[in-house]
C-alpha cells in the first residue's frame, strides 16, 4: 500500500485548495503501465469517499491526454518576446542559491535537462527565486510555482477550458515527503480561482495575485470586477 495526496478545488477554503491523503495499492516498477495501475487504484479509492467529484491525473503517466498536456514538463510558457519554454524549465532556471543562480541558460534546455542540471544541487542553499526582473521569496512555499503554472495555463485556451470540468487532481510522481511544489495542487488552485471569479483579478498583476493568496488582504468586490489591464505576465 501507498499514500498520496489528492488536491481538491475548494473556493471557500482560505487556501483555495483542500488536500486529502488517499491510501491505495502501489504497483512497483518504472513502466508507464505500472504507474497507471497505481493511478487507477488511487482514483478508485478517492472516489469511494468523493463519488461526485471528477478527478484527473496530471503527469506524463496520465492515461488522459489532457493530464499529460497539463504536466509542468509539457505545459509551455510563451513570452512577449516570442520565447518558449516549459513551466518546469522556467521554475528550475529561476532558482537562486547561496553560491550561484539564477541559471537562465536553462531556458534553452528541455524540462528533464533543466531539472537534472548539477548546478542546482551544487550551489548551496536555495535562498529565493528570480524570474526575469522580479524576485520571489521562498515563503509562502508554493507561491512562485503556483503563479508560474496558473499563468501558463491561462494562456492556453484549449487546456484552460478543458480543465474546468474537473474538481480534483493527483500526481502519482509527487511525494510530499520529498517535494514541496506540485502541478496537481496548482491545477486545483486554478479551478478555485476560476469558480470564485478571481482569475481575471490574479492574472492582472503579480501584486493582485500575492494579495489574493493571503499575503495581504483579499480583494474587494470592486477590485475583482474591475476591467483587466494589460497583463503583467512573462515580459
Amino acid at each position: 500500500m501507498a499514500n498520496r495526496p489528492v488536491f481538491i478545488s475548494d473556493p471557500n477554503n482560505g487556501n483555495y485548495v483542500k488536500t486529502v491523503d488517499v491510501e491505495f495499492d502501489w504497483f512497483p516498477g518504472f513502466s508507464i503501465k505500472q504507474k497507471q495501475r497505481s493511478i487507477s487504484s488511487l482514483h478508485n479509492n478517492f472516489q469511494k469517499n468523493y463519488p461526485t467529484l471528477s478527478i484527473l491525473e496530471i503527469s506524463s503517466k496520465s492515461e488522459n491526454e489532457l493530464g499529460v498536456a497539463l504536466s509542468a514538463f509539457n505545459l509551455t510558457i510563451e513570452t512577449k518576446n516570442n520565447k518558449s519554454f516549459s513551466v518546469e524549465t522556467a521554475f528550475q532556471s529561476s532558482k537562486v542559491f547561496e553560491h550561484g543562480g539564477p541559471y537562465t541558460d536553462l531556458l534553452g534546455h528541455n524540462s528533464r535537462e533543466a531539472k537534472k542540471d548539477q548546478r542546482l544541487k551544487n550551489s548551496g542553499k536555495l535562498i529565493r527565486f528570480q524570474y526575469f526582473n522580479r524576485t520571489w521569496s521562498l515563503e509562502p512555499k508554493t507561491l512562485f510555482y503556483d503563479w508560474l503554472y496558473i499563468n501558463a495555463l491561462s494562456l492556453n485556451k484549449e487546456l484552460s477550458t478543458s480543465i474546468l470540468k474537473y474538481d480534483a487532481f493527483s500526481d502519482i510522481e509527487f511525494n510530499p515527503e520529498k517535494s514541496i511544489n506540485c502541478q496537481a495542487r496548482s491545477a486545483a488552485l486554478y479551478i478555485s480561482l476560476s469558480r470564485k471569479n478571481l482569475l481575471t483579478y490574479v492574472l492582472e498583476s503579480t501584486e493582485n495575485y500575492i494579495k489574493c493568496m493571503g499575503v495581504s488582504k483579499e480583494p474587494t468586490k470592486d477590485e475583482k470586477t474591475a476591467p483587466p489591464k494589460q497583463l503583467d505576465l512573462f515580459s
